[in-house]
């Protein structure tokens, strides 16, 4: 009876099952890793597929960032240019469109594209905020992507008072401007984007610059803005998307025989491999000759477009209309 009731007493083993590798992390002081396919926990505020989708965009962050660099990279980070971008955003729906097209938006420029940026803008958060980098970080990256799902108010939201605490991040200024821009708030985006351009001395959204000056009928600052992405020549990429804007701007003037010129002067040399920037262009020039009346070259051009891309905005139907 007493061996009974002591056996009893005392607690079996099945019943406080030891976990896997429990006593390595009291050693080490370390969480004991979490089993292959459990789900991770939700980060605060966030749903769980908020929380896989940030997950997933910073392991691809980390395994695009070299080796040797430091700072975490954000989305905040990528251009239109700062690819952009960079890297996607819709331009303002004007007639013209953003650079000689139809009221259509058919350009994808820069500021759309989801190129990976250098670490400056991180490190310059980092000295600037302080204690409040980690967190000012999180905002700007909540409110990249707001931006690239197309959610420009909200992305306005959340850097407002990011911009009035810290007016010196080029970061924050350049994702405030493009933010503007793609809301036509023209004004409010060259102020943006030219503070963008003082601090950083990037011409990488000169471009999008450009398109705000052509919008508000600043011709002079719009040649400028053109002189010095053309000296300073980032990208073959971005030198295209501001030879497109520089012709849509001198059509505008009612100098379209300058305009074309400057686009066939760039479509001179057949691209060994074509990139969407080469089908922008060719289709911007269609447009021109087109206007001009220059029906067969037009149609040539639409069709090299449609050639690249079938699907390519509304070249389908340009193409039907000039046959």
């Amino acid at each position: 009876m007493g061996s009974a009731t002591g056996a009893a007493s005392r607690p079996s083993r099945a019943a406080k099952p030891k976990a896997a590798g429990a006593g390595s992390a009291q050693r080490t002081g370390r969480k004991p890793a979490a089993p292959r396919g459990a789900e991770p926990k939700a980060l605060p505020g966030k749903s769980m597929a908020a929380t896989k989708a940030i997950m997933a965009a910073e392991k691809r962050a980390e395994r695009q960032q070299p080796r040797g660099t430091s700072g975490r990279k954000t989305a905040a980070n990528k251009g239109t240019g700062t690819g952009s971008s960079s890297s996607a955003t819709a331009g303002p729906k004007r007639a013209g469109g953003y650079g000689t097209g139809p009221q259509k938006d058919w350009r994808e420029h820069p500021a759309r594209r989801q190129r990976q940026r250098r670490t400056e803008a991180n490190e310059e958060i980092t000295r600037l905020a302080g204690k409040q980098s980690r967190r000012t970080l999180e905002l700007l990256g909540e409110a990249t992507e707001a931006f690239a799902a197309g959610r420009e108010r909200d992305a306005l939201r959340i850097l407002r008072p990011l911009a009035e605490r810290y007016p010196d991040a080029m970061g924050v200024r350049e994702l405030v401007g493009l933010c503007q821009y793609r809301s036509g708030n023209f004004n409010a985006a060259i102020r943006e984007l030219e503070a963008f351009y003082t601090l950083s001395g990037s011409t990488e959204q000169h471009p999008v610059l450009m398109d705000c000056y052509r919008a508000q009928r600043l011709w002079k600052k719009v040649d400028e803005a053109w002189r010095e992405l053309a000296d300073t020549s980032p990208s073959a990429e971005l030198v295209t998307e501001g030879r497109i804007v520089m012709a849509g701007s001198l059509s505008d003037r009612g100098r379209r025989d300058e305009a074309i010129t400057l686009l066939e002067k760039r479509n001179a040399k057949a691209p060994r491999r074509v990139q969407p920037h080469h089908a922008r262009l060719w289709y911007a020039l269609g447009d021109l000759h087109e206007r001009a009346g220059n029906l067969p070259r037009a149609r040539a051009l639409f069709q090299q477009v449609s050639k690249y891309d079938a699907q390519f905005a509304d070249v389908a139907e340009r193409m039907a209309s000039l046959h």
